[in-house]
């Protein structure tokens, strides 16, 4: 499905503008592309600070936050590469703790244009060209870079000699591109794997394990599992260095504890970037990461049309394992009291499996479109949910549907199913993520 990118500025608009016409209108994996264009503008990728690279279904966009917070706690400058954007464009290219500056972003992107012609390179690889060119010209100490999609094929994967991988949770997702056999999709993350190159992996079930384990030997990096070279539960964090004590995150969600442990995992067992324990602590409460189960401020030009005691909260959600994950903190927010879910999925995701968990922890749906994005229909989801037994029904926008919300008495509403709807979200409400 193709990436949609509107700006602000005149400038930056007209280099998007462009980049809609050149790219060939969907997501095409592969490295032929971006690896001829990269060496038309010199090879940036090959000088880079040392990067930790991160790959996953889902918890990959936190563990960057958490890896980005730690490195800058320790008085280091991180860049950060992270996909899709919410509200701009900007968000996806952060250069030392600070997003990309609109004339900066409009020069990279026209310098990246210009030596595109006849490669056919996508939306995401002129993107990934443009942060690897300006994260090879500003001074940091290291480099977070979110894979987009999948992993060996990934327009990321570029990359050589990364510090340290890490592979966050993983789930089915993207079956168009990666299929919709767990196994297989762990061996597609697994390509990330770099010869000599630590590849850090979560809890897996025990086939999926022995995928991730099979590509990590072949391409000769050292596989550092959970379980068995480092541990993490409730709080407390072991490995050869020793313990470590990690304070409950700020993010919301039990998961979130596992991707804080995945990044302290990488922190622990890399030695390119010195982040010492405190500032992997110090992590814990300064990370953020927006979309990702945010409760959004009261009295907001959105939020502000529904008086719920427990909060608006937003989230991504728009696979089975984060509705599971969501699913299983959501009871936690609404207290036993009534709550309600606003829903926009976008038309390549299954609904059905994400409404089957996040319809057991609500009251009442409200199924609406993603705006500009082929998403499925309203009442279509409507339906979806009333057959599991919840109360449903549809509306035009986010706004409407907390109008709704307003007149069923919900004491806390979730709004889910799509980053491109959170995004809507985040614009209307005025907390544009900077």
């Amino acid at each position: 499905m193709p990436d949609f990118a509107i700006s602000a500025d005149p400038a930056v608009q007209a280099q998007l503008d462009r980049l809609t016409l050149l790219s060939p209108g969907a997501d095409v994996l592969g490295l032929d592309r971006i690896t001829r264009l990269l060496a038309r503008l010199g090879d940036p990728h090959l000088a880079l600070p040392p990067v930790f690279h991160v790959a996953g279904t889902n918890g990959k966009g936190s563990t960057c936050a958490y890896l980005r917070a730690a490195i800058e706690a320790a008085g280091l400058r991180a860049h950060v590469y992270a996909s899709p954007h919410l509200v701009r464009f900007n968000e996806r290219i952060r250069l030392g703790g600070t997003l990309i500056d609109d004339g900066a972003l409009a020069a990279l992107l026209a310098q990246v244009l210009d030596v595109a012609d006849g490669i056919g390179a996508s939306f995401f690889e002129i993107t990934t060209a443009a942060a690897f060119l300006a994260f090879a010209r500003t001074p940091a100490e290291a480099c977070v870079i979110e894979v987009g999609l999948g992993g060996r094929l990934d327009a990321t994967n570029v990359l050589r000699a990364p510090a340290v991988c890490g592979i966050a949770a993983l789930g089915i997702d993207h079956e168009a591109f990666l299929g919709n056999s767990l196994v297989g999709i762990a061996g597609e993350k697994a390509g990330i794997a770099k010869p000599g190159v630590p590849l850090v992996v979560q809890r897996y079930a025990p086939e999926v394990m022995a995928r991730v384990r099979a590509v990590a030997g072949a391409a000769g990096a050292p596989l550092v599992a959970r379980d068995e070279d480092w541990r993490a539960d409730d709080g407390f964090y072991t490995d050869d260095r020793g313990e470590l004590t990690l304070p409950v995150p700020a993010m919301v969600g039990a998961h979130q504890r596992d991707n804080l442990a995945l990044a302290a995992a990488m922190l622990r067992h890399q030695t390119a970037v010195d982040v010492p324990d405190a500032a992997i602590v110090a992590a814990a409460g300064a990370a953020r990461w927006p979309a990702r189960m945010q409760r959004l401020r009261e009295r907001g030009p959105l939020t502000g049309r529904v008086v719920s005691r427990h909060g608006v909260w937003l989230d991504g959600a728009h696979n089975e394992s984060a509705a599971i994950e969501v699913a299983a903190w959501w009871p936690r927010i609404a207290r036993g009291e009534p709550s309600a879910l606003v829903l926009g999925m976008l038309a390549n995701k299954d609904g059905r499996s994400v409404l089957g968990h996040l319809a057991q922890v609500v009251d009442h749906v409200v199924a609406v479109p993603v705006p500009g994005h082929a998403c499925h229909a309203p009442e279509a989801l409507a339906a979806m949910a009333r057959a599991l037994g919840v109360r449903a029904e549809v509306a035009d926008d986010p706004a409407s549907a907390l109008d709704r919300v307003a007149l069923v008495g919900a004491e806390s509403v979730l709004i889910a199913g799509s980053l491109y709807l959170a995004g809507t979200v985040l614009a209307a409400n005025d907390e544009v993520p900077a």
